[in-house]
């Protein structure tokens, strides 16, 4: 063993260890259109899937949809403490009873019932047919049972709306463990959107998730930041999870390897110039607070201050600053911190990248059953004021659209690249680093416990 891969497994916690060896994954998962069909039954039908935000829906009757290939859920609040997930579906012709209007991700409304627009069948919130025309035609043998809307497991975390399908799915938290007992002390829920966007991606939606869950690609993908630090970074396989987190720069405890403070002879410049540039290139990882709090470090801190020190004065600061306007972050156990990471994959496709007040997540699922396209949906959010809280849509950006900055469309060209070289007659499947990208291997595995095939094989 390489004097660099002993670092780094003895770098890692021993309950982290799994799927720590070299692995090679094929191209079957990525590039089949006979297991893009397969998916459908398999997997979407059986796990727990991120599908809105709590705050979207506040009132009764307030509705939205969420489509993943051939099905289409209703999610609609139908009490003010509860929330329930139909099938959107007419029992009667199978027609949807809630349209997608053209060039939308989804539908979101309100209404006191759902009515379908081919014979107006009528279904309340929760899902009862009460409105048949000429219903006696039947002969009394249209039963609640028979006509109601099928129903679909829904629950809440973090702020987000979760459904499953299969009506024997695990209970939400027990899925999301130990992901959710590590986010909850970040308080998730009480952040709202800054933006939300979305694409239809020339990719398969696991190339998309796999563009962002390693900071193996920073040095090479994205090397303006390297001037700011060195982004090297570990995974971890975290049972059906996985998550990620920076190396402990030097002088730094690993517990504050997670924040992004700038390095070289002088922190105070080098942080005030990496978080300036994060907000006006990328507009993610970082607020508004944070941007200033920066800029002050070389007037309020002296020439040669240690880096420990310029992250606590700095933190400490942009904290002071949002709690004067009302906005109080969760109070986090620094070794709690470190643990956590940078970010966590939700299995199978929803990612969040965590901090004490702003969040970074993204998502990717199949578009039809075409291997080669997904649907792509990257979303910010921070703690605001009381009432000052943004109402955002989500909004549909071209991969070449300026508003995406210069950072993530770095990321986009990999994704494209990488789903037409899985093609290439010479590539004989990915080898991911048993280090930095551990959690994409235990990824492959996981799906393979799914779907029945393309397991992750030893690298021998």
């Amino acid at each position: 063993m390489s004097e660099t891969a002993k670092v780094a497994r003895e770098a890692v916690p021993p309950a982290a260890e799994d799927m720590s060896a070299p692995f090679t994954i094929g191209t079957e998962a990525y590039i089949s259109r006979e297991y893009a069909r397969a998916e459908r039954e398999k997997l979407w039908r059986k796990v727990w899937q991120q599908v809105g935000r709590i705050e979207e829906i506040p009132e009764v009757g307030d509705y939205l949809t969420y489509d993943i290939l051939d099905d289409s859920i209703i999610v609609v609040r139908t009490a003010p403490d509860a929330i329930r997930a139909h099938y959107n579906v007419c029992s009667h012709r199978g027609r949807k009873l809630i349209d997608t209007p053209p060039g939308a991700k989804r539908a979101r409304g309100k209404g006191k019932h759902f009515v379908c627009g081919f014979h107006g069948w009528t279904y309340n919130l929760q899902g009862q047919c009460t409105h048949i025309t000429d219903r006696g035609l039947w002969e009394d043998t249209l039963t609640e049972e028979r006509t109601r809307l099928g129903e679909v497991k829904v629950d809440t975390w973090g702020g987000w709306i979760w459904i499953n399908m299969d009506p024997q799915c695990e209970p939400l938290r027990q899925y999301l463990e130990p992901a959710a007992t590590m986010l909850d002390p970040f308080e998730l829920g009480n952040m709202r959107c800054r933006w939300r966007r979305w694409i239809i991606f020339e990719c398969n939606w696991k190339v998309a998730l796999e563009a962002f869950c390693e900071t193996y690609h920073v040095a090479s993908t994205h090397p303006e930041f390297m001037k700011f630090g060195d982004f090297r970074g570990w995974a971890r396989a975290q049972g059906k999870h996985g998550n990620i987190g920076y190396d402990a720069p030097k002088g730094l405890d690993e517990n504050q390897a997670k924040l992004r403070l700038g390095s070289g002879s002088d922190p105070r410049v080098s942080t005030a110039e990496m978080q300036v540039y994060t907000w006006e290139q990328v507009n993610t990882n970082t607020t508004q607070t944070l941007v200033d709090a920066s800029k002050r470090l070389v007037k309020e801190l002296p020439e040669g201050t240690a880096a420990d020190k310029v992250l606590r004065h700095w933190l400490d600061s942009a904290r002071r600053d949002d709690a004067a306007r009302g906005v109080i972050w969760p109070t986090v156990d620094p070794k709690h911190v470190g643990q956590s990471g940078t970010s966590w994959q939700i299995f199978p496709n929803f990612q969040i990248g965590h901090a004490l007040n702003n969040s970074l997540c993204y998502s990717a699922r199949p578009y039809g059953y075409d291997p080669d396209k997904c649907i792509f949906e990257a979303a910010v959010y921070e703690l605001y004021p009381k009432g000052q809280e943004p109402q955002t849509e989500w909004e549909y950006l071209a991969a070449d659209d300026p508003r995406w900055g210069t950072v993530l469309p770095q990321d986009f060209s990999n994704m494209a690249a990488v789903q037409q070289g899985m093609k290439n007659g010479g590539f004989r499947g990915t080898l991911p680093n048993p280090y930095r990208e551990r959690n994409i291997a235990n990824f492959h595995r996981n799906l393979a416990r799914y779907m029945g095939t393309a397991a992750p094989g030893k690298l021998k």
